[in-house]
């Protein structure tokens, strides 16, 4: 995958400053460059809890600055952080005894009447919460995230078939569960 903005060549030289020299400007500016887009995936698969989502951010600059030897420029440096995101979410759920009730879509909405467009959001979160945690997670990396399915198989250390089957099984399953809003906004244009 091309790089047209050369942020990935810069990255991999201040990875090298990093590692050679030490330097922990290059790695702050590293962090700096990429904590937006660590914190938007850990927001997104904890459903929207900040707190816990920034204190796996920094852990996963802590897992990230500890390994930095390990990181072999295969993948786009952003990816191998989205990696170690990701692992540290799955260790935060398995420590979680109440993952299950963070999932959980039942709980009611007190919102008021909000526009359409908020209702669309809110209703592909509850459609999102429904599917199985694997279409979930693959949906959240390639369509959310906007990694390509081989970027998304490595971060979530899937075959890139099963990306792939889980990317189209979850997109299936949003349709159906959001058909109303299909007929309705088709109606909208109509009028």
């Amino acid at each position: 995958m091309a790089d047209p903005t050369g942020a990935g060549q810069v990255d991999h030289a201040l990875v090298a400053r990093v590692l050679l020299t030490d330097d922990r400007r290059a790695f702050e500016q590293l962090m700096r460059w990429h904590q937006g887009m660590v914190r938007a995936q850990l927001r997104r698969l904890l459903h929207g809890d900040e707190a816990r989502a920034d204190d796996l951010a920094q852990e996963t600059f802590l897992l990230a600055w500890r390994k930095l030897d390990q990181f072999r420029g295969e993948a786009r440096f952003s990816t191998w952080l989205y990696r170690i995101a990701y692992t540290c979410f799955l260790q935060a759920r398995r420590k979680q005894s109440s993952a299950a009730e963070a999932i959980d879509g039942d709980a009611p909405d007190q919102r008021i009447s909000p526009p359409d467009a908020v209702n669309l959001r809110l209703d592909v979160e509850r459609a999102m919460r429904r599917l199985s945690a694997a279409e979930h997670e693959v949906l959240l990396h390639v369509v959310q995230l906007g990694l390509s399915h081989d970027e998304a198989a490595y971060v979530l250390a899937m075959p890139l078939g099963t990306v792939k089957s889980h990317a189209n099984r979850g997109k299936a399953r949003l349709r159906t569960l959001l058909a109303d809003w299909q007929v309705t906004s088709q109606e909208g244009r109509g009028t």
